[in-house]
């Protein structure tokens, strides 16, 4: 029976998180932050975003828009416990996504055949009109072997820091 990777234990490999899309180390990026609903069957985040993110006046950027939907579906893989990348995205960009206003994205996943997953996400106002919405086939992957060089030279320097700091606080 081959391991399936847990998407805490891929997490947990990079401290730092520098994803344009959640990464709350990122100091450029959208940081958003989602949440499993209480039907336990999307992940659903809150979001409010301002002038830098433009596209036409006053109202998003058709790419931020794709990118927020790309997120929403990627952490609605949670919900079957995996790590998946984005193999095809496809967005449907029915009204224009206003800034400055408070929205709502939320992914989830629709049906899974072997590593494959099918799933939605939809960008919608508070009160429910739905402003964009999106579907996206995702692949399970085992990311210790995709991103080995990375997760690699990741730990190489978190350890080098640990022994820095180690020297530091031993007066060395």
């Amino acid at each position: 029976m081959s391991h399936q990777p847990h998407v805490d234990d891929f997490k947990s490999a990079l401290q730092r998180q520098n994803c344009f899309g959640c990464g709350t180390d990122n100091p450029r990026g959208l940081h958003l932050e989602f949440f499993l609903n209480q039907a336990k069957d999307a992940y659903v985040c809150e979001f409010n975003l301002d002038d830098i993110y433009t596209g036409p006046p006053g109202h998003l950027h058709g790419g931020i828009i794709a990118t927020i939907l790309d997120e929403a579906m990627g952490k609605a893989n949670k919900l079957r416990d995996r790590v998946a990348v984005t193999r095809k995205l496809s967005i449907e960009y029915l009204r224009p996504v206003p800034l400055h206003k408070p929205l709502v994205a939320e992914g989830r996943v629709l049906r899974v055949r072997g590593r494959a997953l099918y799933n939605r996400g939809e960008i919608r106002t508070r009160e429910g009109q739905v402003l964009a919405r999106s579907s996206g086939t995702f692949y399970t992957i085992d990311p210790e072997k995709m991103f080995a060089r990375e997760l690699e030279a990741e730990r190489r320097r978190q350890l080098k820091e640990s022994r820095q700091g180690q020297h530091e606080w031993s007066g060395e």
